[in-house]
């Protein structure tokens, strides 16, 4: 009776380890389980979303961005909610901001106007710190701001805004100032350039209808334009 005894002891103990271990296991295995990345998503009218409400279609495309290295700051909240369009717009964004053929400081020229002419805050804010980073004076970024035609550009500066302001004010451009873009950046040039400001009237639509947070601490610097 003993030895029945002790034999069911020692089978109950081995399960009881058994658990134990398992229970241990499974405890490592969460702990090394990588955790959700957090993707900072900002929204309004889109409320952000988190990485495990995504469905399968949606961390495909934001796991592509990140894998480029690209911030999911802006519009890829709001895209998220069509995420085969956000690829594309994603694709196009790419293009038009890292391989035109402008230098960076008239890009980011371009890109405050259409941000000007749509009242997009955070989009001119972004941008002005590029473009003075790139080398566009303050006070031309204060002027588009205030609604005003800068003072003081350089030749490729003003050709590049007498033709963003004539395209965004008079929805066409003159033979001059197309010549003018042309004959200094070619015909590629100029397609490059009205890529970018489409794509970032684009992006300050869907953000305007967002009503797209400042960062914690930030003020537009834009008023209203009568």
């Amino acid at each position: 009776m003993r030895l029945k005894l002790a034999g069911r002891w020692k089978f109950a103990r081995s399960l009881e380890l058994t658990g134990l271990g398992l229970a241990v296991a499974m405890g490592v295995a969460l702990a090394q389980a990588p955790a959700s990345p957090d993707l900072k998503l900002r929204g309004d009218r889109f409320q952000p979303l988190s990485y495990d409400q995504l469905t399968p279609e949606q961390k495909a495309f934001v796991d592509q961005v990140l894998s480029e290295k690209v911030s999911l700051v802006g519009p890829y909240n709001i895209l998220l909610r069509n995420p085969a369009l956000g690829r594309t717009v994603h694709d196009f964004s790419v293009q038009v901001r890292f391989h035109s053929s402008l230098p960076t400081k008239l890009n980011e020229l371009s890109i405050m106007m259409a941000a000007r002419f749509w009242n997009s805050p955070f989009v001119w804010m972004a941008h002005r710190r590029a473009g003075e980073t790139a080398g566009l004076s303050p006070a031309i970024a204060d002027a588009i701001a205030a609604g005003t035609r800068p003072a003081s550009m350089a030749p490729d500066e003003e050709m590049i805004y007498n033709f963003a302001n004539e395209l965004l004010t008079t929805k066409q451009v003159s033979d001059a100032t197309y010549q003018a873009v042309a004959g200094k950046f070619g015909e590629k040039g100029v397609v490059d350039l009205i890529g970018q400001m489409g794509y970032f009237q684009y992006l300050s639509m869907m953000l305007n209808v967002d009503r797209y947070p400042m960062p914690p601490g930030v003020k537009s610097e834009l008023k209203p334009l009568p």
